[in-house]
C-alpha cells in the first residue's frame, strides 16, 4: 500500500503539473485556448473513462499484469510528449499517458478489496488517499519550481519514476490467474465512453446536439447490456441497490468537493487577487493535512465503522463550507484555514464511501464495480466544474448568508452556502436509505459467519 501511495502521488502530479504551463503550450505552438483545453480535457475524458475499462480487465487478468502495461504505457506517452515538435504530438503524449495512468486508481481501489479483510480495508484505503493528498498539495507547487529553471517538457519526466515501483508490484501481488468468462464487450465499453463523453461536453460547451447524441448512445449501451451474452457492465450490477445507491452519494460527493480544488482558487484570485504562486501555497495546508490524517480515518473507519467516519467527514464539510460562506472577503488566512477542515473531510468521507461500497459487490464483479465508481468520482468532478464555472460569471450577486460579514464575493459565498446545506441532505438520505441498511446486512453477514 506504501508503493501504491506513492504511485497515486506522482500520478496525481502528473494531472495537476499541466494546469500551470497550458499559457506556454499556447504560445509556443500558436493554438487557440480552445484547441490547447484539449490537454486537460482529452487527458481527464480517457482518464476517468479508462478506470472502468481497467476495473473490467482486473475481473479477467492480473492485477500486475496491467499495473505492468499501464506504467509502461504511461511512461511512453511521457516519451513522446517530451519529444514532440509539434501541438498535436504533445496532445497524443498526453492521451497516450492517460491511456496508462488509468491503471492506477484502479489497482487502487482493487488491491485493498482483494488482499486486506473487511477489518482492515479501512486504514488501507486511507494510506491510498494519502498518496492522492500528497500529489495534491506538491503537484502546483513543485511545478512552479521547476518551470523556474527548466523547459515545461521536463514535465513529462515524471511518469519515468512510476517505474522503479514495478519491481515491488511484480514481487508482491500474487499470481492468480483470473478466469475469463466469455469475450471482452469491446462494443458496451465504446458505447458507454461515447455516453460520457457526450454527456460531459454537454455541460461544458452547452450544446444540445451533444446532450442528444449523450442520451442515444445511453440508450444503445442500456439495449446492449441486456441482449448481450457477456455485457461490458452486468445488469446485476445496477440491480444491486445498496451499491446503487451508494454510487449516487459518492458521485454528489465528489461533486461537492470538487469545489475545494476549483472554487478555492477562483475565490483567491478574483476576491483576493493574490498571483497564481501565493494561490498555490494557500491550498498546500489543507492537502497537507488530509495526507497526514487519511490513514488516521482509514484506522476509524476500521475501528468505529464506515458511518461514523462519514459523519465526521459531513460535520467537517458543512463548518468548511459555512465558514468560507461566512467570512469571504475577510481573509485569506482563515480561507486557508477553513479548507483543511474541507480537504479532511472530503478524505473521510471518501474513505468512507469507497470501503463501503467495495462491501456491496460480489468478488466476481469487484473490478468493473470499483472501476465504476471511480469513473463516476471523475464525472461528479467534471459535471460540477461545468456548473461552477458557468455560476461564478453570474458576476455581482445578493448576499444569502445572514451571517456574511461581507458583501464582496457574495457569489462565491451563495455557493457555499448552498453546498453546506447540500452535504446536510445528503447527510439525511445516506443515514436513512444507505447507511442502515448496510449497517443491518453486515450485522447479518457476521452473525452467519459466527
Amino acid at each position: 500500500m506504501y508503493v501504491m501511495m506513492a504511485t497515486l502521488a506522482l500520478s496525481a502530479m502528473s494531472v495537476l503539473m499541466f494546469n500551470l504551463v497550458l499559457p506556454q503550450i499556447r504560445e509556443k505552438f500558436s493554438v487557440t485556448n480552445a484547441q490547447v483545453s484539449w490537454i486537460t480535457s482529452a487527458y481527464t475524458l480517457i482518464y476517468g473513462i479508462g478506470t472502468v475499462v481497467y476495473g473490467k480487465l482486473a475481473d479477467r487478468f492480473r492485477l500486475k499484469n496491467l499495473l505492468t502495461f499501464g506504467l509502461l504505457l504511461f511512461a511512453a506517452g511521457s516519451f513522446v510528449g517530451f519529444f514532440a515538435q509539434s501541438f498535436w504530438m504533445v496532445l497524443a503524449g498526453r492521451c497516450i499517458q492517460a491511456v496508462g495512468a488509468a491503471s492506477i486508481p484502479a489497482s487502487a481501489m482493487l488491491i485493498p478489496l482483494r488482499y486486506f479483510p473487511p477489518e482492515r480495508r479501512g486504514i488501507a484505503m486511507g494510506t491510498a488517499f494519502m498518496g492522492l493528498s500528497i500529489g495534491s498539495a506538491l503537484g502546483p507547487v513543485l511545478s512552479a519550481f521547476i518551470l523556474s529553471f527548466l523547459h515545461w517538457k521536463w514535465l513529462f519526466c515524471f511518469p519515468f519514476f512510476l517505474l522503479m515501483t514495478l519491481p515491488f508490484y511484480r514481487r508482491y501481488l500474487q499470481d492468480e490467474e483470473r478466469q475469463p468468462q466469455g469475450k471482452m464487450d469491446w462494443l458496451g465499453g465504446a458505447l458507454l465512453a461515447s455516453a460520457v463523453t457526450l454527456l460531459l461536453l454537454t455541460v461544458t460547451s452547452a450544446s444540445l446536439w451533444f446532450g442528444i447524441g449523450g442520451i442515444v448512445a445511453l440508450t444503445l449501451f442500456i439495449v446492449r447490456i441486456r441482449s448481450c451474452a457477456s455485457p461490458f457492465l452486468a445488469p446485476d450490477l445496477f440491480r444491486n441497490r445498496s451499491y446503487t445507491i451508494g454510487v449516487t452519494i459518492t458521485f454528489l460527493l465528489s461533486g461537492i468537493g470538487f469545489s475545494l480544488h476549483f472554487l478555492s482558487p477562483l475565490l483567491l484570485a478574483q476576491v483576493y487577487e493574490l498571483p497564481a504562486s501565493w494561490i498555490g501555497f494557500a491550498l498546500v495546508p489543507g492537502a497537507v493535512a488530509s495526507a497526514v490524517l487519511g490513514r488516521r480515518g482509514g484506522g476509524i473507519a476500521d475501528s468505529k465503522g464506515n458511518t461514523y467516519l462519514f459523519c465526521i467527514a459531513s460535520g467537517l464539510l458543512i463548518s468548511c463550507f459555512s465558514l468560507l460562506s461566512t467570512f469571504v472577503g475577510v481573509s485569506a488566512g482563515f480561507i486557508a484555514l477553513f479548507l483543511i477542515l474541507g480537504h479532511v473531510g472530503l478524505t473521510f468521507g471518501m474513505i468512507a464511501m469507497s470501503n463501503s461500497v467495495s462491501r456491496t459487490l460480489a468478488s466476481e464483479q469487484s473490478g468493473v464495480g470499483m472501476g465504476l465508481l471511480s469513473m463516476m468520482n471523475f464525472i461528479g468532478g467534471a459535471v460540477a466544474t461545468g456548473i461552477y464555472g458557468k455560476l461564478t460569471d453570474i458576476g455581482q450577486a445578493r448576499t444569502w448568508n445572514p451571517a456574511a460579514l461581507h458583501s464582496v464575493g457574495a457569489v462565491h459565498g451563495n455557493i457555499f452556502l448552498v453546498l453546506a446545506i447540500a452535504i446536510a441532505a445528503i447527510l439525511w438520505i445516506s443515514l436513512r436509505y444507505f447507511w442502515r441498511g448496510h449497517s443491518i446486512r453486515n450485522n447479518l453477514s457476521f452473525k452467519r459467519k459466527k
